[in-house]
């Protein structure tokens, strides 16, 4: 089941920095392993925002859940998750 997955980051402005950047470290290692393992197709950035698109291939909603409440940024994020479908005239 493919998602299209709209992440918005929105930090407290209270968390020390060297919090935030041990958090943003474990959100990449995960993140990228994900990746590999092709359940996150897709990860593009929101240009002048802290936001990014992505497209994630799973086998349910509970498995994209699990895998989003995982994320070690999640606390700090507002997300838009929309199913998607191929379109009749997708060539691919």
């Amino acid at each position: 089941m493919l998602f299209l997955v709209r992440m918005d980051v929105q930090v407290p402005q209270h968390l020390p920095a060297d919090t935030f950047e041990a958090i943003k470290a474990r959100e990449k290692a995960y993140a990228e392993d994900l990746q590999r393992q092709g359940k996150w197709q897709a990860l593009y950035r929101v240009v002048g925002e802290y936001a990014n698109y992505s497209v994630f291939d799973v086998e349910s909603n509970d498995e994209l859940h699990a895998l989003l409440s995982a994320l070690p940024l999640f606390p700090y994020m507002k997300l838009h998750v929309t199913p998607l479908a191929k379109h009749p005239s997708s060539i691919r």
